[in-house]
């Protein structure tokens, strides 16, 4: 039988792997659309849609979505339904302790959650009302 010996990385290429996952860490905030009754109801985000610590005056850009369609096209939300999308973006700063979601747009109607309290996962669950 033949004995699989487990690879050795350097401490180099180690510390070099870290600081490229610090450096691209971003924040995940899965969005949900409460269930609507009417037919017809359509949603999309806009690219000026941010997380901001405003503490520190920080702001972590939309890097994608998904699920989502971003302006100027629209995706259908079913009715009787809950929607769900997924929005990631920039990371936060290590300090920040809690942030907004806003979609800064020149119209009404944008995405305002405020209030987010930062856990160590940087995953989130929020509610669009």
């Amino acid at each position: 039988m033949e004995t699989i010996t487990k690879p050795e990385i350097s401490e180099e290429i180690l510390e070099f792997l870290q600081t490229k996952i610090q450096a691209e860490k971003q924040v995940i905030v899965h969005c949900c659309v409460p269930a609507s009754f009417e037919l017809g109801n359509q949603i999309r985000v806009w690219q000026s849609t941010f997380l901001i610590d405003r503490s520190l005056g920080h702001k972590s850009n939309l890097i994608y979505q998904y699920n989502i369609s971003l302006f100027p096209y629209w995706t259908d939300i079913p009715p009787f339904k809950d929607f769900w999308f997924t929005l990631v973006f920039s990371g936060l700063p290590d300090e920040c302790t809690g942030f907004d979601l806003i979609e800064e747009i020149p119209e009404e109607g944008g995405f305002f959650v405020p209030n987010i309290k930062r856990n160590g996962t940087d995953v989130y669950r929020v509610i669009i009302d």
